[in-house]
């Protein structure tokens, strides 16, 4: 028997495909014709079958944020994998093993320690493909731009011995996600590019290799006015999209491919409020979308019958649903199903282990017409 939304148990991820779709061509269709490599970072959707979507287009390179999504993802074809975490001594076992699998696992690191390290394991006969980070103000990892005074005796450890490629440098400007206009999201878009390639460029001068130069947020990919220098992007949450994004200016609503489904378990009109079977397990307690959208709380209702319907408290399982207007509980009823937008996708999906997939352009949007299965842990 098929699947519906209606038979589907809650609470659970339901994906549109078509939604995605359209998500990555637009990204395609950004990259591409600036003459970039498209490095998607898959922590967002864990899932083989939606990196091979996204990375249609070009050679199939890819960014993850644990070993066992480089695990996961080498399973199931990818060979060219960004561990985009800084990499410690006691995880180099793991990576080479991979790497004498055929998979060209590369690590990142900022730090003399961890260079030395890669320099020491290489000795052994492993070897090794490193980027080094640069932080474009984000103020997360990386070697602080414009103060790039160890970039280069890193780089030296790093390349003075056999079997260690300085694969490029690399960045991140997260902090784009706290403008919400075009003009401020290309401020930091420049501001990330001016990092990455000074980094590059001052490796070059000393005589040093850099091949690649990448950089990116999926705001700054959206917005950026200006790719000179850089080889690859690395947005992630693209392929799905969320409320902070759609607060951001990345996308619109009709742009958010994800979507937690629920129940109704309750009515209560003495606080104008409804319970739903998904709380902060089912959703997190991710609250970015409200530096821009006030009242997301922990998530809008998707075509909600009263504006700014929205999950405003959590517990463990209860979502709390209210609006300022009062509640037509009549279109509402207990038993009914609400699907809820994320405030970020990323952290909402780590809770599940699947996707329940819907084509609201090839199908009925409702009708599953595919299941996705995902990675977690670490």
């Amino acid at each position: 028997m098929t699947d519906t939304l209606d038979t589907l148990p809650t609470p659970c991820l339901i994906l549109d495909r078509a939604v995605l779709r359209r998500n990555v061509r637009r990204m395609t269709d950004r990259l591409k014709p600036a003459g970039l490599q498209l490095r998607p970072h898959l922590k967002t959707a864990k899932s083989v079958d939606v990196g091979r979507l996204a990375t249609a287009a070009f050679d199939g390179r890819i960014t993850v944020s644990t070993l066992a999504e480089a695990k996961y993802f080498a399973g199931g074809g990818f060979k060219d994998i960004l561990y985009g975490v800084g990499i410690v001594p006691s995880k180099l076992p793991a990576v080479s093993a991979l790497r004498r699998q055929g998979v060209n696992l590369r690590v990142v690191t900022d730090n003399m320690t961890v260079a030395k390290a890669i320099a020491d394991a290489a000795k052994g006969g492993d070897d090794f493909s490193v980027f080094i980070e640069i932080d474009s103000g984000g103020g997360r990892a990386g070697l602080p731009y414009p103060d790039l005074s160890h970039l280069v005796p890193i780089a030296r450890v790093l390349t003075g011995g056999a079997n260690v490629e300085l694969a490029g440098v690399m960045t991140h400007g997260g902090h784009s996600y706290h403008e919400n206009t075009p003009d401020g999201i290309a401020r930091v878009a420049e501001q990330e590019r001016q990092a990455v390639v000074a980094a590059a460029t001052q490796l070059r001068d000393a005589g040093i290799p850099c091949p690649i130069v990448s950089a990116g947020s999926t705001p700054t990919a959206m917005h950026a006015r200006s790719f000179e220098g850089l080889t690859e992007m690395r947005p992630g949450v693209f392929v799905f999209n969320d409320l902070d994004q759609a607060g951001i200016g990345s996308c619109g609503d009709g742009d958010i491919a994800l979507s937690v489904m629920a129940s109704v378990i309750g009515h209560y009109p003495h606080r104008n409020q409804l319970l739903i079977d998904a709380g902060a397990l089912a959703l997190s307690k991710d609250i970015s979308a409200q530096e821009f959208m006030p009242k997301a709380g922990y998530g809008f209702i998707k075509d909600a019958p009263v504006k700014d319907l929205a999950v405003i408290a959590c517990s463990q399982e209860h979502g709390f649903v209210q609006a300022d207007a009062p509640l037509p509980y009549d279109k509402l009823p207990i038993g009914s199903r609400v699907r809820v937008w994320p405030n970020h996708a990323c952290i909402t999906a780590a809770a599940y282990d699947r996707y329940h997939v819907v084509d609201s352009e090839e199908s009925d949007g409702r009708t599953v017409v595919a299941t996705y299965d995902r990675i977690n842990g670490w």
